[in-house]
């Protein structure tokens, strides 16, 4: 297959520290390759993905973050490098939008943020040629109309990723630094436990800095570590040598890599009971989900957990292998026409969904 794949404009592929959306991608385009197929990047110019970049892309517009403008013309430069292809894949909020498509070329659109009931009539018009992607049960079931095609949850090499020992005697956060991470909440379990709390977190957008500067650092004593926002290297190093991962996210996460980012460590996650969460952590097993209000009273028995039954749930149920195996079936059958016209019946659930 020669397959077009079309990141942002924003973060090259793969990202140097935030990034996931970007990280799936780059997962995608290398496993694609070394599968024997033929891969087409639209990204940055500063991507490093060892696969062949569309021409006439830009520089990453960091600046941009989140604007309409530079998504979509950055879309339009990606699908007019994408002619010849087999079947593009496109993980931008805008492509749906971009009506000039490469005729008889299918077009798979995966919603990586939260899926909004308004935006059913242009995934239906996406679906009647190709294929929506979610992400997660939880995502899909806050827009019934919206007509997703297949559910694929993410999935990462685990090759650069060593097992921690989780001996450092802390506990650790990583994430955006907004409200909706729950960095606020992290601060005051780590107290209520008496743990120290190591903490990472992305602060480039104005209102990332705002929230921290107005919410976070008035409140730092001896009892956190700010280390700021760190590559691949470190954040494994960091998280793998935690007891435990705190996610108490407040808002319905559509996945959040991260989570399987720490188990691939070895780490436990203990975080709230909303958004994908359920689909990933296995309570009891692999980490602990409750109420804000509950996870302090998980930390002692979340040190008790196998750290390898950790890492052996993301072999099995989020390798990149797998990952990038669900999609080249959706691929082929796209390709070869075998998907039904309009929207399924029940949408199809892999296998790694079932139970959850």
């Amino acid at each position: 297959m020669r397959i077009g794949l079309v990141s942002g404009p924003w973060i090259p592929v793969p990202p140097a520290t935030y990034g996931g959306t970007e990280r799936v991608v780059d997962a995608l385009a290398r496993g694609f390759a070394a599968a024997g197929h033929e891969v087409l990047l639209a990204a940055p110019l500063e991507s490093t993905c060892p696969v062949r970049l569309v021409p006439g892309m830009r520089p990453a517009e960091y600046e941009g973050l989140g604007t309409s403008i530079s998504e979509l013309s950055h879309v339009v430069r990606a699908y007019e490098g994408l002619q010849d292809v087999d079947i593009i894949h496109d993980h931008t909020m805008a492509g749906p939008l971009y009506l000039h498509r490469p005729a008889g070329v299918p077009v798979a659109t995966t919603i990586h943020g939260p899926i909004h009931a308004q935006a059913a009539d242009i995934y239906r018009a996406v679906a009647r040629r190709g294929a929506v992607i979610a992400i997660s049960k939880d995502q899909a079931s806050h827009a019934p109309a919206v007509p997703v095609t297949r559910i694929i949850h993410h999935g990462m090499d685990l090759s650069a990723v060593p097992v921690g020992t989780g001996s450092g005697g802390y506990l650790c956060f990583v994430g955006r630094s907004c409200p909706d991470k729950g960095l606020l909440e992290a601060i005051t379990i780590a107290r209520q436990v008496g743990m120290h709390l190591k903490i990472a977190v992305k602060m480039r957008e104005p209102e990332e800095v705002r929230f921290f500067r107005e919410v976070i650092e008035p409140i730092l004593g001896p009892n956190e570590d700010f280390v700021g926002e760190v590559d691949d290297a470190a954040k494994y190093r960091l998280v793998g040598g935690a007891t435990a991962f705190l996610n108490p996210i407040q808002w319905s996460e559509p996945f959040g890599l991260v989570m399987i980012e720490a188990l691939a460590t070895g780490t436990p996650v203990i975080g709230t009971l909303i958004g994908a969460a359920p689909e990933i952590v296995e309570h009891g097993r692999t980490g602990f989900l409750g109420k804000t209000e509950e996870l302090a009273g998980f930390v002692a028995a979340a040190a008790g957990l196998d750290r390898a039954v950790c890492r052996q749930a993301v072999e099995e149920r989020f390798s990149a292998a797998r990952m990038v195996a669900d999609h080249l079936e959706l691929y082929a059958e796209l390709i070869e026409g075998r998907m039904p016209s309009g929207v399924p019946q029940v949408p199809r659930v892999h296998q790694n969904l079932l139970g959850a």
